[in-house]
């Protein structure tokens, strides 16, 4: 989550964890600010020093990002068949009709629409839209990709089985304006399964306050935690929940029947992401650092498995 620091540029103004926007025009700042940064920094996970050297669209250029995400995907979570099959009941979705919010560079797009009876996908920007189409393209697979705000989905109501959302809606200007949209547009008894940051122990004090803050500096520099943790996450504006934050965000309209923590064993380690950082991770074996890492106490993230309350 760490770069060298891109992070801490283009940043929404006067945001809070927890505030929703004080007024349209708030809204439509944080949001405009949340499109450009994403369209500068799409999510071809290069942030490591390692550009991609393949060239862009290309079949070996989609398939050296998914090598990259999935590859930290498995050492936080190992699937048994497919990727994410651990939150995604891919028997089921073969009858259903799938909404992803969030497309990035398409690496769900292909898995889901691969399995699903009907794909559709959305994106905040237009660089992530023409990556995720080509994919589509390339390898063969059917489904509409639609540039769109997903707190104002063009969408009737219940016209989806299914939503899925993977690290996307924290970024947004208003959350639960998003949530709302879901259910409106999820048949009744539809499910929701998303990703959000985890607002952890070792994540808010480990990482913002002793890394960011002492080791790094950023508390002699007059940045306060909420800045701390704001400055070195990707977006321009990024929400955290505990669990019982989620809750009340989902405000009632759906129940989480599965909520799941998750973190990454390099996370134990304050220092740069870089090849030394790999070295002595590689030191822990991935299956101690899922039982650190994947509790409330350490997981960065947060997977709720939900269901439409009707």
């Amino acid at each position: 989550m760490v770069m060298n620091n891109p992070f801490s540029k283009d940043k929404a103004k006067e945001f809070q964890q927890a505030i929703s926007p004080r007024s349209e025009h708030e809204k439509e700042a944080w949001q405009t600010a949340n499109k450009n940064w994403w369209e500068k920094n799409p999510m071809k996970y290069d942030f490591i020093d390692k550009p991609i050297n393949w060239p862009e669209f290309s079949p070996e250029f989609y398939r050296e990002i998914d090598q990259r995400f999935l590859r930290s995907v498995k050492v936080a979570f190992p699937w048994e068949s497919i990727p994410f099959d651990n939150f995604i009941d891919f028997e089921k979705l073969t009858s259903q009709a799938v909404l992803e919010i969030g497309v990035g560079m398409g690496t769900h797009a292909e898995i889901l629409s691969t399995h699903a009876s009907s794909y559709t996908g959305i994106d905040l920007t237009e660089y992530a839209v023409n990556a995720t189409r080509r994919r589509m393209e390339i390898f063969g697979r059917s489904g509409m990709v639609r540039q769109m705000d997903a707190e104002c989905l063009e969408y009737p109501d219940a016209s989806f089985d299914f939503v899925w959302s993977w690290g996307v809606i924290h970024h947004s200007a208003n959350t639960r304006k998003i949530l709302e949209q879901i259910y409106r547009v999820l048949k009744p008894g539809g499910m929701l399964t998303f990703m959000v940051y985890h607002q952890s122990v070792w994540n808010t004090f480990g990482r913002g306050l002793l890394y960011y803050g002492f080791l790094k500096g950023g508390i002699f520099r007059g940045k306060n935690m909420h800045q701390l943790i704001q400055d070195n996450t990707d977006g321009a504006l990024a929400r955290y929940y505990t669990l019982s934050d989620l809750k009340e965000e989902l405000d009632g309209k759906f129940l989480i029947k599965k909520a799941t923590f998750l973190g990454n064993k390099m996370q134990l380690l304050p220092m740069k992401y870089g090849p030394w950082k790999e070295k002595i991770s590689g030191l822990i074996s991935d299956d101690l650092g899922r039982r650190i890492t994947n509790r409330p106490f350490f997981a960065y993230m947060l997977v709720a498995n939900c269901i439409r309350i009707d």
